[in-house]
């Protein structure tokens, strides 16, 4: 059974352009082949693209009990966050507008549910829910 996970970085702050560039590599790819993707690059956005793929990883494998051996990039999107004005003074007394733009990234992945993590994760919830009924009482 497919099941997805989501991660999400925002406010980073750096241009949603700048972002996009990354984040287009990698949908569609693999994991393993994203991250490899990503590693390779020289780009200042790399770093955080990369800790939230690695953190969506997680999410998946924790959460949603996914085999990371299946896991792939189903959706990737950034979308522009809040900007920051300033002004920059220039020549003979004008002001110049400077856009400081930040950006959030949102990582989708899909994967095939690992059936040991997924019954550990079932029996947790079970034994939760009996002590809640037995508190109650």
């Amino acid at each position: 059974m497919k099941t997805q996970a989501t991660a999400k970085l925002r406010f980073l702050r750096m241009s949603p352009r700048k972002v996009r560039l990354l984040v287009d590599l990698v949908r569609g790819l693999k994991v393993e082949q994203a991250i490899a993707q990503l590693e390779g690059n020289v780009k200042l956005a790399t770093k955080p693209v990369l800790k939230l793929l690695k953190s969506a990883i997680a999410n998946a494998q924790e959460n949603h009990g996914l085999k990371e051996e299946t896991l792939v990039i189903k959706t990737a999107f950034v979308d522009g966050g809040p900007i920051l004005y300033r002004w920059m003074p220039r020549a003979q007394g004008r002001a110049t507008p400077i856009r400081k733009r930040s950006a959030h990234i949102t990582l989708v992945l899909e994967g095939e549910v690992d059936e040991k993590k997924a019954k550990k994760t079932d029996k947790k919830k079970v034994k939760e829910e009996t002590v809640e009924v037995e508190t109650k009482k």
